[in-house]
């Protein structure tokens, strides 16, 4: 008898727009802050306080900073204003798959996007395509693991809605490091 309500939640299978904003503003909300740190780091690159690595004079990094630091604020401003979802909707098992396959939906058109529509002119551009993978890659491969860990631990540990997103936030962005 199990399996007829399995079946039942199944057949209404659908996208519900919840679910698949809260994702958006995730994936948004990381590669607008893997964004912003980068800029922080050109920064401070240009103000001498790390080796010039990736600039050629100050000027170039300042310049560099105020673009990248202005479309950080742009990307990060797209989820508060406009999507305005900040629960992440986890309770059943079809909760579950509609997040995961909207994540791994959103990370596959910003990876096809990063990969094949940007070239890398120069290296700051090359760094923020590379940046874009990052988070894409983590989008495949740790979020879809931390939303399942969430799913099965909702039991034993209360995550409050606020906390949740919160949680998977910073895995995300802490897993799209470790592919930089």
């Amino acid at each position: 008898m199990n399996y007829e309500n399995i079946n039942n939640e199944f057949s209404s299978f659908s996208f519900q727009k919840q679910n698949l904003f809260c994702m958006l503003g995730l994936y948004l909300f990381s590669l607008g802050s893997n964004i912003l740190g980068y800029s922080a780091y050109l920064f401070l690159e240009s103000f001498g306080l790390v080796d010039q690595k990736i600039i050629s004079w100050n000027g170039q990094g300042l310049f560099w900073f105020l673009i990248l630091f202005s479309v950080s604020l742009f990307i990060l401003f797209i989820p508060i204003e406009f999507l305005n979802e900040f629960k992440i909707q986890n309770k059943s098992f079809r909760d579950l798959l509609i997040n995961i396959i909207s994540v791994i939906l959103i990370s596959l058109i910003s990876l096809v996007f990063f990969q094949f529509f940007l070239n890398g002119t120069n290296q700051i551009i090359f760094d923020l395509i590379e940046i874009g993978k990052a988070t894409s890659f983590s989008g495949f491969i740790s979020i879809p693991l931390m939303l399942f860990m969430h799913h099965t631990a909702k039991d034993r540990i209360i995550f409050s809605n606020s906390t949740s997103f919160s949680f998977i936030l910073l895995a995300w962005i802490l897993s799209s490091q470790l592919f930089l």
